[in-house]
């Protein structure tokens, strides 16, 4: 008879692959090291250009990693004396290991062979093969460039996505391959030849596509402990249609391996978990490791990239509002959910005065049937502070609370 294992061994196994389990107050200093490590597990952490509080890329670290250097972070990605991370596309414009640089070769290829048909039609445009072979001229003469640095009398562009001429030529030029970001300006990215910000020691030998895809289920699969088949394909930014007889065959070979799990509803359901997890999923079983994390997510977190899982494990629903107009959200801009341990407990939506150093949650939510244990109100609190100190504010105002009761009881623990 098959061993079904219960939800909270499920979940567990899903926070400790994500790096989610540590108490902040057990964890040692941050290193360049350990935030490495942290991106090297997760295989990637996504870019976005959203700044009401700390932009995502570093949110994604300090839940997992508490208190730590973002600049430290960027020295990973920037700094050439410490260069092991990069700016590329995998789940979508991420921050990513140099050690995993190969695997984006074949899509720099396909797009140079065969370019999508928006692509080709501005290829196609008078003038815009000049530009190209001019602003790559200009790098490799006069070295790192911003799209600053190239003047433009044109007419004002109409939309955000209407880049101004170079700007074009200088993205393609990122996505053949021929430039990398070295540095950012106030988050304006800086172009420079690949050759000259690509370290030596980096695999340039260029995998098959099926290479590449196979490499990044994998990666998928070990970073999100336990999943359906088509969670991993959504972690690694694969059609379903594509991943699909890639995940059988890794299956076939003894790879991933299949479990039965309670899963929230109460339903037995089949998941897929990667061998290397198979003993930590044990000891999650056996209660040997146990959640004991309480941190706030970024809603461009790793953890949400399965869809639907967040459903299927803890019964919540991570929804990204920014792009919404205003009174269409349901709750708010940039909504982060609370992690308690093993639960998603509630969420709010962060705002930072910068200037005055002062965090306003335009509101805070506690989700349906969580009770307000002490325990509970004291980790949230503890995690609120350190998420001020991470943004260098002195102050919290919740403006908007749901019930009221989860903010009048908080602000005694702050």
């Amino acid at each position: 008879m098959p061993v079904i294992y219960p939800l909270s061994a499920v979940r567990a196994l899903a926070l400790h692959t994500q790096g989610l389990m540590m108490a902040e107050i057990n964890q040692p200093p941050s290193t360049l090291d350990t935030i490495y490590a942290q991106v090297e597990n997760l295989g990637c952490v996504q870019i976005d250009t959203l700044q009401v509080v700390q932009r995502s890329h570093y949110l994604v670290l300090w839940s997992r990693l508490g208190l730590y250097s973002s600049q430290d972070f960027d020295r990973l990605i920037y700094e050439p004396q410490q260069r092991r991370l990069f700016e590329g596309w995998q789940h979508a414009a991420s921050i990513i290991p140099l050690v995993d640089y190969c695997y984006q070769m074949p899509h720099q290829r396909e797009l140079r062979e065969t370019p999508a048909e928006m692509s080709a039609s501005w290829l196609n445009e008078p003038g815009s093969k000049d530009l190209l072979e001019s602003v790559l001229s200009r790098i490799q003469q006069e070295g790192a460039l911003r799209v600053a640095d190239f003047e433009y009398d044109g007419p004002k562009r109409g939309a955000w996505w209407d880049w101004k001429p170079a700007k074009n030529a200088l993205e393609h030029h990122l996505a053949w391959g021929n430039l990398m970001i070295s540095q950012r300006h106030n988050f304006q990215r800086v172009y420079d030849l690949a050759g000259r910000v690509l370290p030596r020691w980096v695999d340039t030998r260029e995998p098959s596509a099926d290479e590449r895809d196979r490499f990044w289920l994998e990666q998928a699969f070990r970073a999100l402990g336990a999943c359906q088949p088509g969670m991993a394909s959504d972690y690694a930014f694969l059609k379903r249609g594509r991943a699909a007889p890639l995940v059988k065959n890794l299956i076939a070979e003894g790879i991933i391996v299949e479990i039965q799990a309670t899963l929230q509803d109460g339903g037995v359901y089949s998941l897929l978990v990667h061998r290397q997890n198979l003993p930590a999923l044990e000891q999650a079983a056996s209660g040997a490791i146990v959640p004991e994390r309480t941190t706030f997510l970024s809603p461009f977190d790793n953890l949400f990239w399965a869809r639907g899982r967040d459903k299927l494990f803890w019964n919540f629903r991570n929804v990204l509002e920014a792009y919404k107009p205003a009174p269409t959200r349901t709750w708010g801009y940039f909504c982060m959910p609370i992690l308690h341990r093993d639960r998603l407990i509630g969420r709010f939506d962060p705002r930072l005065d910068r200037k005055n150093k002062r965090l306003s949650l335009k509101s805070l939510y506690l989700e349906s049937g969580v009770e307000l244990e002490e325990d509970l109100l004291a980790s949230v609190a503890a995690a609120m502070r350190a998420f001020l100190a991470f943004h260098a504010a002195i102050d919290v105002v919740i403006e908007n609370s749901y019930p009221q009761e989860f903010a009048d009881r908080l602000e005694n623990y702050l």
